[in-house]
């Protein structure tokens, strides 16, 4: 039986072949690969520095280093999970488990002394987890919903004059066009993509409380406020040097906010479309051997954007417990974040899933043209808009009230807006303007605004 049928979360079983990329980030293999980085670059760092003069790595020991980093895999990993059955530490075992590797070399195990030099577990695992955050965000999800914005771009500028009928408050309303609605998502999205590229993974190694108390004590001389942030942003994270034991967190609340952002904006499209396929306004396009339903034959069910409105919510729920528990921790540190920061991949992979989803459903639609015009050309009375607004213009009185009159609840066709426009003291360029309008035509500038909508992939 496959391992995948065993896994009590849907995202290593169901889902799996979708978010296998993401446990090179979130992983208890990817997070003990990113602690044993972290110490192996401090490691380096320290032996740069001019002014700890009595440890040094030559040439030979940085390229083994490297060649400890570059290949470290799963075995590697299996074996700090041995060391930790005994230590009941994870960070500890990394530790450990370099010593164990240095071993073999003199000077590195000469140097081995130096591993973990005046650092806090939390030096280490803040980094750690920066690191996995930012190559999640930057390397999976951010270019995954780009494509969702890339797609809906590609239909805004598709069907940009392709009219449909808008329906405020799910009553029929002044007409847009297909295009126009799909760039309104696309603009959204892409407004929220450039806040989620903007975001900065901040990390700090200060020590037990953030002042450097143990490295003072050490080295007097070094200037640890300079190495802190020298260290940090080598690894291509900011630098936060006011930090009580942990990092506070705040800047991994704005990056969950960003993505709950989007993850709304899908989830407000995923119903939209879900609706319109409701009405006919799309077809699916039918993959052979697909069933719809177990007893209706007929039906090709929108799933796909079903599935993505679920897994947002289930990301989202995440999300908003993340932004709202970690930026809190009692004093100068409490443990509850810890379990906490393990269910980071929990929540980017239901984002991940979601919008596979929705790049699928997406990537099915068919549009239904006939469908669109014989709405458009059973709602005459969205016209009563522009009627009346050109009876303002040239001083009818009272022009809201006598089309209210005219049409509410009403059925209009074109025959008795055409009577009631021919009754009108207007131009007559303006009654032949309004004459020849329709639902179909009655667009503005919605082909213009879907056809300027940026590509930004």
């Amino acid at each position: 039986m496959p391992d995948t049928l065993l896994a009590i979360s849907p995202i290593d079983g169901r889902y799996a072949s979708k978010t296998t990329p993401l446990q090179h980030c979130f992983s208890e293999y990817g997070l003990i690969r990113y602690r044993t980085i972290v110490e192996l670059r401090w490691l380096q760092a320290l032996a740069k520095h001019p002014d700890i003069d009595n440890f040094t790595l030559s040439d030979d020991a940085n390229a083994k280093i490297e060649s400890l980093i570059e290949s470290f895999g799963t075995d590697d990993a299996k074996r700090v999970k041995e060391i930790e059955a005994t230590t009941n530490h994870d960070v500890k075992a990394v530790e450990y488990l370099l010593k164990e590797k240095f071993d073999s070399d003199e000077e590195l195990s000469a140097a081995a002394n130096f591993l973990h030099f005046a650092c806090t577990s939390e030096d280490i695992n803040n980094l750690s987890h920066a690191l996995g955050l930012r190559e999640a965000c930057d390397n999976l999800l951010i270019p995954t919903v780009k494509k969702v914005s890339a797609a809906l771009v590609t239909l805004a500028h598709t069907h940009a004059s392709t009219p449909m009928l808008s329906r405020t408050h799910g009553q029929t309303a002044t007409p847009t066009t297909l295009g126009k609605e799909f760039a309104n998502v696309a603009a959204r999205l892409q407004r929220q993509i450039a806040i989620a590229e903007s975001a900065e993974f901040l990390g700090k190694m200060n020590g037990a409380v953030g002042n450097y108390n143990a490295h003072i004590i050490a080295y007097p001389s070094v200037d640890w406020l300079q190495v802190g942030y020298d260290f940090v942003e080598s690894l291509g994270l900011s630098h936060n040097p006011y930090t009580t034991q942990i990092e506070p967190h705040d800047y991994m609340a704005e990056i969950f906010d960003s993505f709950a952002r989007i993850n709304t904006i899908c989830t407000d499209f995923s119903r939209d479309v879900w609706a319109y396929i409701s009405l006919g306004y799309f077809k699916q396009k039918v993959v052979d051997g697909e069933v719809g339903s177990s007893t209706m034959p007929h039906k090709v069910n929108p799933i796909d954007f079903e599935n993505a409105e679920g897994n947002f919510g289930i990301a989202n729920a995440l999300f908003n417990h993340f932004s709202n528990k970690l930026p809190i921790s009692r004093w100068q540190r409490d443990l509850t974040d810890s379990t906490v920061l393990r269910n980071l991949g929990v929540a980017f992979a239901h984002t991940l899933i979601a919008h596979e989803s929705l790049l699928k459903g997406i990537n099915k639609l068919e549009v239904n043209e006939a469908a669109l015009l014989a709405d458009l050309d059973a709602s005459w009375e969205v016209l009563a808009e522009p009627i009346q607004t050109v009876m303002r213009r040239y001083g009818i009185e009272n022009p809201y009230e006598k089309l209210k009159a005219l049409t509410r609840g009403e059925a209009i066709t074109r025959e008795t807006l055409h009577e009631f426009i021919n009754t009108l003291e207007l131009p007559d360029d303006a009654k032949q303007q309004l004459l020849q309008l329709t639902p179909s035509n009655y667009i503005g500038l919605a082909g213009e605004l879907a056809t300027s909508i940026p590509d930004q992939t």
